[in-house]
């Protein structure tokens, strides 16, 4: 797809990601809405993951790490056809599919259940070395928040990563510099990101996560030896004027008012 086509993919999943949440009256908006460009590209652009290659060990493999953006994931699999678009409307509701965390047991597409914070990361890993040894194609694909980020697994995995040279193991890093109730610098300082990520042995690739040909481009970056970390610049709420860069937004549903606003804004 062009640049275009998949800026007008990415503006759509956003009013499906406000939809979604309010008809839930609960939710994480803008962690979702800070990393769907990067979603939209991966999944409409980057990686061969289908409905009907779902079950091929030479497919790539997606895990959202920071589960708490699940409608992110979740409107891009309605979007590829794995369930009908509708079933958004069911989100975290009772004996539904799309729990407030993806659960690979429930919803179809979903490759890892992920909640806990890491423990999406460290799947991948086992998974991109599980590639390896048994000599398939396809990468490994794990989006991490950055307040993610402070977990303690993070590292012991990004150890193992460089230690069994996973060139087909990339982390994403959503580095909105929000997380739950404020922001990292004060909570947790994760800097300088770029000097620990080298320091792990890894392979540093920075883009600016809203802008489709910067994400490319670092896509195109992968080392053939090391595994690569790609920290993606976004901003929290993206997209919804009165949720960039809020710490508000984190995790509440917005009312029916302010879901108006935002709809109306993105639809322009």
């Amino acid at each position: 797809m062009n640049k275009k086509e998949l800026e007008i993919i990415s503006r759509d999943l956003r009013k499906d990601i406000i939809n979604c949440i309010y008809n839930a009256g609960s939710g994480h908006p803008g962690g979702s809405l800070s990393v769907i460009d990067i979603v939209t590209y991966l999944y409409f652009e980057k990686m061969n993951i289908s409905v009907e290659n779902i079950k091929d060990k030479n497919r790539d493999i997606f895990i959202l790490s920071k589960g708490h953006a699940a409608p992110a994931q979740y409107v891009a699999l309605a979007k590829k056809d794995f369930f009908p678009k509708e079933d958004l409307m069911s989100l975290r509701k009772t004996g539904s599919f799309l729990q407030g965390h993806p659960c690979a047991e429930k919803c179809p597409g979903v490759e890892v259940s992920t909640g806990s914070l890491g423990q999406g990361f460290s799947n991948g890993c086992g998974l991109a070395l599980s590639k390896k040894m048994d000599s398939l194609s396809g990468n490994v694909y794990v989006i991490l928040g950055d307040g993610e980020i402070q977990e303690g697994i993070v590292w012991e995995t990004a150890m193992a990563g460089a230690k069994f040279k996973l060139n087909n193991f990339v982390a994403i890093i959503d580095r909105n510099r929000i997380q739950l109730d404020g922001r990292t610098k004060e909570i947790m300082e994760i800097d300088p990101l770029e000097e620990k990520w080298n320091s792990f042995g890894w392979n540093v690739v920075k883009c600016d996560g809203h802008n489709f040909d910067s994400i490319n481009d670092a896509f195109n970056k992968l080392h053939e030896n090391k595994p690569t970390v790609i920290i993606a610049e976004t901003i929290k709420g993206k997209g919804v004027s009165f949720m960039e860069d809020n710490v508000a937004w984190h995790g509440v549903a917005p009312s029916e008012k302010e879901k108006d606003i935002a709809i109306a804004e993105l639809s322009k």
